[in-house]
């Protein structure tokens, strides 16, 4: 019986890394700031990786803020569209990401529940660029837009 429910537990663990290492969203993407299109009072995230935690995602995001200073952000959630917490960044305490297709992700960061950016990333067909489109609120309450473009490492 015991073997029985071994043999459960790995297949259903393998079935599980195998849907994570096949979503094309995974792995460790590098901004591409030639391409980009980033406004002032933007951050600017240099460094994007998706690593498989468990059954969840675990989000590691390197850039700057809008002044320059290094900035460090970790989420770990899954592609469902709930808030999950997230660490390191002082304009949102949770974070949301929503898998709309095979190559299209929704984004959305909270700060005390109100939106503070709100973003569409799409992977390219052949998995090797991304483009994130996001709109978040500066300093003056104005929005802004962003276009960052990312390549697969």
């Amino acid at each position: 019986m015991n073997v029985k429910k071994t043999a459960l537990t790995v297949a259903v663990l393998l079935v599980g890394t195998m849907c994570l290492a096949q979503n094309v969203n995974m792995g460790t993407w590098k901004l591409n700031e030639a391409k980009s299109k980033i406004p002032a009072g933007f951050p600017k995230n240099t460094t994007v990786t998706y690593e498989a935690a468990g059954d969840s995602i675990k989000a590691t995001v390197d850039g700057v803020d809008p002044k320059g200073n290094p900035t460090h952000t970790v989420w770990t959630g899954k592609f469902d569209g709930k808030d999950y917490p997230v660490t390191g960044d002082p304009t949102s305490d949770t974070r949301s990401l929503k898998q709309v297709d095979d190559h299209t992700l929704l984004l959305t960061s909270k700060k005390a529940g109100k939106v503070t950016i709100s973003g569409r990333i799409v992977v390219a067909a052949d998995g090797k660029s991304r483009t994130l489109t996001a709109t978040a609120t500066d300093s003056m309450g104005m929005k802004i837009e962003g276009v960052s473009y990312y390549d697969k490492q």
